[in-house]
C-alpha cells in the first residue's frame, strides 16, 4: 500500500470509536491510525464484528444481514456504537462530529452529534465508507441482485431520494403481485386497484432506473481504469446498463398493464427495476463466461474501487475503506492484486485477516499504521 501522490492525510478520518454489546464485543475503545488498521486474530474471534461496527455508526446497517436485532449480543438489551469522525477540506477548518448507532428494541436509533437526523439518508452519507467482504468476492459472477445493491449504494450518493423510490417501488410491486395473484372482489375493483399500484410502480420506478443509469454512468469510467491497474493493461473492461424497466413513467405504466395476464402466472414481475443488471464484459464478451478465476478477483476489487472513487467524487471527500478478511484465500497472485488495489486507496483504510504477515505495506510509516489484535471478543 502506498501513500497517495499529494501525501495529504485521508480527508474523512474515523479518530474513535466506542463499541457496546455488539455481536460478540461487550465494550471496546479505539484509536485507529489515519492510514492502515490492520486487525488481526482467528476467526470467530471478533475481527469482522469490529468492522461491522464502524460501517453500522456509519450508515445504520450492517453488510452482514437485514435485521438490527442480530447485532445485540447475547444476554443484552441495548447495542450501541459512537465514532467521531474529522472531515478535512482544503482551505477549512476540521469538522468533526459524533456519530450514535444503536440498536434498541429491535430498531435502529441514529444520531449525530446527539440530534437525529432529517432521514437515515442523510446519516448514511455523512462518512461514506466502502466494505469489501468475502461474500462479494463473487460480486462477477454471482446474481444480479448483488450489482444492483452496488449500484444502489452509489446512487444514495448522487440522489439520496433514490432509497425512498427504491423502497416505494418494492412495496408497490408486491402489493401489484399479492392482487394478481389472488384476484378478489369485482373485476372492476380489481382494475382501479391495480392502476393505483402500477401507477406507484411506474413513477417510483422510473426514478429508480434513472437514478442506476446515472450511477453506471459515474462507475464505468473508474472501472475501466481501476481494471487496467489492478488487473491487465492489454484487456478492455466494460460495464453497461441492463435496464429491467424504463426511465419514463408512462412506458413503464404501459409495460405493466400490458403485463398483467402473464405476471398473474409468474413468480415475480417481467418488467421493472427489480431486474436490472449491471452487464460486465471483457474485450466485447460477456466476463461472466471469458474470465479466468484470478480475473474474476481482480474484477471485483475493480469494481470496489470504482465504487470508492466514485462516491469520493461524489461526496467530496474519500470513503473510509473495511476490508474483511479479503486475503484468506489468495495465492501470491491474487495477493499481489489485492494489494496493488490497497495502493490505489487515498483514503483510511480497515483490515482484519488472520494472516498478519501477508499485511505488508513498505509505502506507510509506522506512525500510520496499527497493528490490533482481537481474542475472545477483546482487542488489544
Amino acid at each position: 500500500m502506498s501513500a497517495p501522490d499529494d501525501e495529504r492525510p485521508p480527508s474523512l478520518l474515523l479518530e474513535r470509536l466506542h463499541v457496546r454489546e455488539l455481536r460478540n464485543l461487550a465494550r471496546v475503545d479505539i484509536e485507529p491510525a489515519p492510514r492502515l488498521n490492520v486487525i488481526a486474530g482467528n476467526n470467530g474471534q471478533g475481527k469482522t464484528s469490529l468492522l461491522e461496527a464502524i460501517y453500522f455508526a456509519a450508515t445504520s446497517r450492517s453488510f452482514r444481514t437485514h435485521r438490527a436485532a442480530e447485532l445485540v449480543r447475547h444476554g443484552a438489551t441495548v447495542a450501541s456504537v459512537r465514532a467521531r469522525f474529522v472531515e478535512r477540506r482544503a482551505e477549512l477548518a476540521p469538522l468533526a462530529r459524533e456519530q450514535t448507532a444503536a440498536v434498541e428494541n429491535k430498531r435502529c436509533v441514529v444520531r449525530i452529534d446527539g440530534n437525529r437526523p432529517p432521514s437515515l439518508a442523510s446519516f448514511a452519507t455523512r462518512s461514506p465508507v466502502v466494505a469489501f467482504h468475502t461474500e462479494e468476492l463473487a460480486l462477477s459472477t454471482g446474481p444480479a441482485s448483488a450489482r444492483r445493491t452496488l449500484l444502489d449504494r452509489l446512487a444514495l450518493f448522487m440522489d439520496p431520494q433514490s432509497a425512498d423510490h427504491r423502497a416505494r417501488y418494492a412495496q408497490a410491486l408486491r402489493a401489484r403481485h399479492e392482487l394478481l395473484h389472488r384476484g378478489a372482489g369485482s373485476a372492476a375493483q380489481a382494475s382501479a386497484e391495480l392502476d393505483a399500484f402500477e401507477e406507484l410502480c411506474a413513477v417510483h420506478g422510473a426514478a429508480l432506473t434513472r437514478a442506476r443509469e446515472a450511477a453506471v454512468q459515474a462507475l464505468s469510467p473508474e472501472l475501466a481504469q481501476a481494471f487496467a491497474r489492478i488487473a491487465a493493461p492489454d484487456l478492455t473492461l466494460t460495464a453497461r446498463y441492463a435496464p429491467g424497466g424504463a426511465g419514463d413513467a408512462e412506458a413503464a405504466r404501459e409495460a405493466l398493464r400490458d403485463q398483467r395476464r402473464r405476471d398473474a402466472h409468474r413468480p415475480s414481475a417481467g418488467f421493472g427495476p427489480h431486474r436490472d443488471d449491471l452487464v460486465l464484459e471483457l474485450d466485447g464478451h460477456p466476463a461472466r463466461v471469458v474470465a479466468s478465476q484470478g480475473q474474476h478477483r481482480a474484477l471485483t476489487l475493480s469494481l470496489k474501487a470504482a465504487e470508492t472513487a466514485a462516491i469520493a467524487a461524489v461526496r467530496g471527500v474519500e470513503p473510509i475503506l473495511l476490508l474483511d478478511d479479503v486475503s484468506s484465500e489468495l495465492d501470491p497472485d491474487r495477493t499481489e492484486a489485492l494489494f496493488v488495489f490497497l495502493g490505489m486507496a487515498r483514503g483510511q483504510v480497515f483490515l482484519t485477516t488472520t494472516r498478519r504477515d501477508l499485511i505488508v505495506a513498505p509505502g506507510v510509516p509506522s506512525s500510520e499504521r496499527r497493528d490490533f489484535h482481537v481474542d475472545g471478543g477483546a482487542l488489544s
